[in-house]
């Protein structure tokens, strides 16, 4: 058993979604979304660095040698599954363990807005879902193939750095294909993937101008292409692609999000009520006539007004989403106030006055009481 499986055992049995190992501090797990040290001594370098050679193939040793940071993903003997990213620091090498459960969750499970169901049921266009480090997006990627893969007959190819859930064949046939061991970049995948004769194809991330060039191509030329971007709202994510590509090519760019783009879902992670857990909130916009029309002019700074009154086509704002949710009572007030854009809307919720704004006083001094006339 390497050593390293302990510490996730100690983590997996405590129901903790990360492991952070780092030279100088002891390890750390994060638990419903806050960072909590381990009873531990501070990681010593040689220690710390014996502990990931243990778990490492002789390529992603050299890989490392060479000082490049490793993403892949690991299967400890103790149970569980990891994805794992090594990097090297100032005081040391660190690493971060993200655990993979073992179930592949349903849409419905992760509570996702009705619209991402019925999403999967498109032939051809681009989904994009989007969001922070860690907020879920392989999650629920992996929830949207596994609904393809139950209800429809396809052929899924799937590239991923690392892979992280295992899809077995059910109704579709999944192939799933990892950087660095299958691939050598994702927009090599693509241009791969599209000679296999797939149906559905999803892109790990868009994460060059290649790639998102590569998946483009592929989304108008008949298939269903999933795809993840490391923006936080709907907005951010059409302006990132655009700006992604070559100056020539941004009206060709508009074009294909008018008229290919079917759909951005941004999340968030947001701690649950009284501490249980934590929930997906989205925001959602859905390709429209009139949302094509602000793309295609420029004018994406008014999408934030269409997302907000299209719920009937079941588009919805992130602060419409946590007021929705913390009505419901499914959240944390306080940490909703943290993912608000407009945080007056959330100042009445919050339990912890800390985080308020202080008024400020204008003026030099403090005025006291008018006095009365007369």
């Amino acid at each position: 058993m390497a050593r390293i499986d302990a510490f996730l055992k100690l983590g997996t049995q405590q129901g903790c979604s990360d492991l952070h190992l780092a030279v100088g501090v002891p390890p750390m797990l994060r638990m419903h979304g806050d960072l909590m040290p381990i009873k531990f001594r501070e990681l010593r370098d040689t220690e710390l660095e014996g502990y990931i050679t243990e778990i490492l193939t002789r390529s992603q040793a050299e890989h490392f040698a060479q000082g490049r940071d490793l993403d892949f993903s690991y299967v400890s003997t103790e149970g569980g599954r990891f994805r794992v990213n090594v990097y090297r620091k100032d005081t040391g090498i660190g690493a971060a363990f993200r655990a993979i459960p073992t179930d592949i969750p349903t849409l419905e499970a992760l509570a996702l807005p009705p619209i991402v169901r019925k999403l999967c049921d498109y032939h051809q266009g681009m989904i994009l879902v989007t969001g922070s480090t860690g907020t879920g997006k392989s999650t629920t990627l992996a929830a949207m193939i596994d609904l393809l893969n139950t209800t429809r007959k396809l052929n899924i190819i799937s590239l991923e750095d690392p892979i992280e859930f295992v899809h077995r064949s059910k109704q579709s046939q999944v192939i799933q294909r990892e950087l660095g061991t299958h691939i050598p970049s994702f927009a090599e995948g693509v241009r791969a993937a599209m000679r296999e004769d797939p149906d559905v194809i999803l892109v790990g991330e868009l994460r060059d101008a290649e790639t998102i060039s590569m998946a483009m191509t592929a989304a108008e030329t008949g298939h269903l292409v999933l795809g993840t971007l490391h923006t936080t709202s709907a907005t951010k994510t059409i302006d990132r692609v655009i700006d992604a590509l070559p100056v020539e090519e941004r009206e060709q760019t508009k074009s294909f999000l008018a008229q290919s783009l079917l759909a951005v879902v941004t999340q968030v992670l947001v701690k649950g009520a009284e501490g249980r857990g934590r929930r997906a909130i989205c925001e959602v916009m859905v390709m429209t006539k009139a949302i094509a029309k602000l793309i295609q002019s420029d004018q994406t700074h008014q999408l934030p007004s269409q997302l907000q009154t299209g719920r009937d086509q079941g588009m919805q704002l992130l602060d419409q989403a946590l007021l929705a949710a913390l009505a419901a009572k499914e959240i944390d007030p306080d940490d909703a106030y943290n993912y608000a854009s407009d945080k007056r809307l959330f100042q009445k919720y919050v339990t912890d006055t800390s985080m308020l704004p202080k008024l400020e006083l204008t003026g030099t001094g403090t005025a006291g009481p008018a006095a009365p006339a007369g």
